[in-house]
């Protein structure tokens, strides 16, 4: 994906270094090259804002994404057992275990969950968490643009899911390495019949129905859902709860970003994050392209209700 300017390269790279580019300017384009979209496994800076979140003495537990160099926008239900001075939050990670020569990490020193996530249960499952200090943005780490209010996803819409969360149901272990599938978006109405109500306009879904095999699962909670429009990478979601792990019947179901653009820009203070509306007429479609097909990733929780995983 290449990335369009009229500054100078040597001149975009200060201005990324300083964090003083307004967000539209940088969000959800990815500068490096030769990616292989379809693996199941991501390579390196393919996803850059990407973010794990730790919880000191347990390990990764939820994702994340950078929308500015001091926020990052995740789910409220990743934080229910811990607090800032137990959030470690690594930008520019690809292995949990391996070398990661791009990454940097930051402490929590705030974070705000939405005022009235779970009620109903499920809803406003969303948490902003600032920054100890200030990214540095680069090729390997960079905000992802956010949807606008009034976007639109239709149904079969392409969407791509990253995370470390387990790569199959009943698995003991998260995987080491991110990463990504493409899943399309259900309907609002598939949705709620299949899950037999509760489904509500600030939730969006997306998986395979009467297929399966594509999805999330445990520990990629908070992480994003994301389209592509032209050249820009577009969050419409965050990984919420599903029932089984890519089950065919009951597709995942995410926090629709766009329903709370006020609400982030509210508590994210001068630097916004950059909003873009998303238009099904403009998208460009990448079922056409040399990709190869997604084998399952799976994304999901760690606690039960009503039978629901509940991804964290």
């Amino acid at each position: 994906m290449k990335f369009n300017s009229a500054l100078s390269a040597a001149g975009v790279t200060l201005l990324y270094i300083a964090g003083a580019l307004c967000q539209l300017d940088v969000c959800g384009r990815v500068p490096v090259r030769g990616r292989i979209v379809g693996g199941e496994r991501a390579t390196t800076g393919v996803w850059p804002w990407q973010v794990s979140i730790h919880v000191l003495g347990f390990g990764h537990n939820c994702g994340g994404t950078l929308i500015t160099k001091d926020w990052v926008l995740s789910a409220a239900h990743c934080f229910r057992m811990n607090n800032e001075s137990d959030t470690v939050l690594y930008f520019g990670r690809l292995s949990q275990s391996g070398s990661n020569p791009y990454e940097t990490n930051r402490t929590a020193s705030r974070i705000i969950k939405h005022p009235n996530y779970g009620s109903p249960p499920f809803d406003n499952d969303i948490a902003l968490v600032q920054l100890s200090s200030s990214v540095n943005f680069s090729d390997y780490i960079r905000p992802v643009c956010l949807a606008a209010v009034n976007s639109t996803f239709v149904t079969g819409t392409e969407s791509w899911v990253t995370g470390w969360g387990k790569l199959q149901p009943g698995a003991t272990q998260f995987s080491d390495v991110l990463q990504e599938v493409m899943i399309p978006v259900v309907s609002d109405s598939d949705c709620n019949k299949n899950y037999g109500g509760g489904f509500t306009s600030n939730m969006i879904c997306a998986g395979l129905l009467n297929e399966g095999g594509k999805g999330a699962c445990q520990a990629d909670s908070g992480g994003p859902m994301l389209s592509r429009n032209g050249s820009l990478w577009i969050q419409s979601g965050i990984v919420n709860f599903g029932r089984e792990c890519a089950d065919p019947t009951f597709p995942a179901v995410f926090t629709r970003v766009s329903q709370y653009q006020d609400w982030i820009k509210s508590n994210t203070g001068s630097n916004q994050p950059g909003f873009v509306q998303f238009n099904n007429d403009i998208q460009q479609s990448t079922s056409n392209s040399n990709f190869r097909s997604m084998p399952k990733l799976l994304l999901f929780p760690l606690s039960l209700t009503f039978s629901i995983i509940h991804a964290s």
